[in-house]
């Protein structure tokens, strides 16, 4: 048996693994530094902040007698404040004297205890806008009005007679400014190899000729789609799907639809060579703009212009508004898909667990630093919006404990919290268990 047959899975699984952990680490530490950071400022006392779970590896303590730790299992972590009887926060451990109850998290006072556990959901949120907002303000937004800024990698027969800085007026007629218009511009221009481009170029308005606005180059692969396992790659261009050949991106959506999940074979040209996989479009839910979700018959790519659009920079202010825009849409879309698989409209194939997680972490690290980071800003909202579900255990059945205690002037008896920690575990552990077998058999 050759063993060296085994080195690029083993490389692969690696790597996978090693871009789960640090997204994890990186959301993780921010969500307890949360509870941490605003604990202290309510004169709560932290005495463990533990990044992972299991066998200490390193370990300091600080002047203000915080024990910081990084332990074996890096599948999450916790704070343990003072005088608690655990890492969750329930009970008393009864060794802390009736002058040090003030820091302690049971006796300190309802809006310290309050603000303490709602930070790690907040500081999540925030991370997740902080990481859109840079995203948009390293990439800058397109020119208005449109302009060519560069050529996209593509094959020769694509070649146009556009310069950088041409500014785009029109193409076959069809006004790339128009207010009035509703449609896409690649529904409203024939589906040709070669357009007529009108732009204004040094002050004159000219007509060039370009290969169709909307190509089949691929522009982004969804993580554990049909793509993605057929090892297809950012700016890969379509050829040829079961040999008729193809140069428009509607006509690739068009034939995988047809397909009906049918094996397909695709031509692809990647940096000057052709290669040839075989691709089987699978079922899929996507949320529509107006809400709701269409199931369709996809291979996982999305496609763009031909051409890399001239950005101009984007000031702070307007994108942490962009940034909380993509927060907001993010938490919005993941409560309508979860309203949509509780009520059966849509697959349960659409939640993933540890090892979907671990898989798209690994596929999202290897399309780019860029894309890896705005996959971190994506889990870490997603993060944030989970511990706030009013389950025990997760920081929003604390926040249930605390409102029942400020509408009623008394705390939950602890008999009764430690019944609903342990309903809320078991939820957990069971939801866990069965998106792992999502992950691994039920939709692979």
């Amino acid at each position: 048996m050759d063993l060296m047959q085994f080195v690029p899975v083993f490389g692969n699984f690696a790597f996978m693994i090693v871009a789960f952990v640090v997204a994890l680490s990186v959301i993780v530490a921010i969500h307890e530094y949360g509870h941490y950071i605003v604990g202290r400022w309510c004169g709560i006392h932290a005495e463990v902040f533990s990044l992972g779970f299991g066998p200490v590896i390193y370990s300091r303590v600080d002047k203000r007698g915080t024990k910081w730790q990084v332990a074996a299992l890096p599948l999450g972590g916790y704070v343990k404040f003072l005088g608690d009887a655990n890492a969750a926060s329930v009970g008393s451990d009864g060794t802390v004297a009736a002058v040090d109850a003030r820091r302690t998290m049971l006796g300190a006072p309802l809006w310290a205890r309050t603000a303490t556990v709602a930070a790690g959901p907040v500081f999540n949120f925030v991370l997740a806008i902080a990481i859109f907002a840079g995203s948009i303000m390293y990439q800058g937004q397109s020119a208005d009005p449109l302009t060519f800024g560069e050529p996209r990698p593509l094959p020769a027969s694509f070649n146009s007679e556009l310069r950088e800085g041409d500014v785009m007026i029109s193409v076959e007629g069809v006004l790339f400014n128009d207010p009035e218009r509703t449609a896409e511009i690649s529904d409203l221009v024939p589906v040709q190899e070669r357009l007529d481009y009108t732009v204004l170029r040094d002050g004159d308005e000219i007509i060039v000729d370009g290969p169709y606005y909307f190509p089949t180059a691929v522009f982004s692969v969804s993580p554990r789609s049909a793509a993605d396992d057929a090892d297809i790659k950012v700016n890969d261009v379509i050829t040829a799907i079961n040999g008729e050949a193809v140069f428009a991106f509607a006509q690739v959506q068009d034939i995988v639809l047809e397909a009906n999940g049918a094996p397909l074979e695709f031509e692809i040209w990647r940096d000057g060579e052709t290669l040839t996989k075989t691709i089987a479009p699978r079922r899929v839910d996507l949320p529509n703009p107006d809400g709701g979700f269409e199931t369709r018959w996809l291979i996982g790519i999305t496609g763009t212009i031909f051409f890399e659009e001239k950005t101009v920079a984007v000031g702070p202010f307007e994108a942490i508004s962009l940034g909380a825009q993509g927060l907001w849409s993010t938490v919005t879309t993941s409560l309508s898909a979860m309203q949509h698989i509780l009520f059966g409209q849509i697959s349960t194939c659409n939640l993933s667990g540890p090892v979907g997680i671990a898989e798209t972490s690994g596929s999202m690290a290897e399309q780019g630093a860029q894309s890896f980071i705005w996959f971190i800003g994506a889990l870490s909202a997603a993060v944030g919006l989970i511990n706030l579900f009013p389950i025990p255990v997760l920081d929003g059945g604390h926040l249930v404990f605390y409102a029942y205690e400020a509408v009623t002037r008394r705390k939950p008896s602890e008999r009764a919290v430690q019944v609903f920690m342990f309903v809320g575990l078991s939820l957990i552990l069971a939801l866990m268990t069965f998106t792992i077998l999502n992950d691994t058999i039920l939709c692979p």
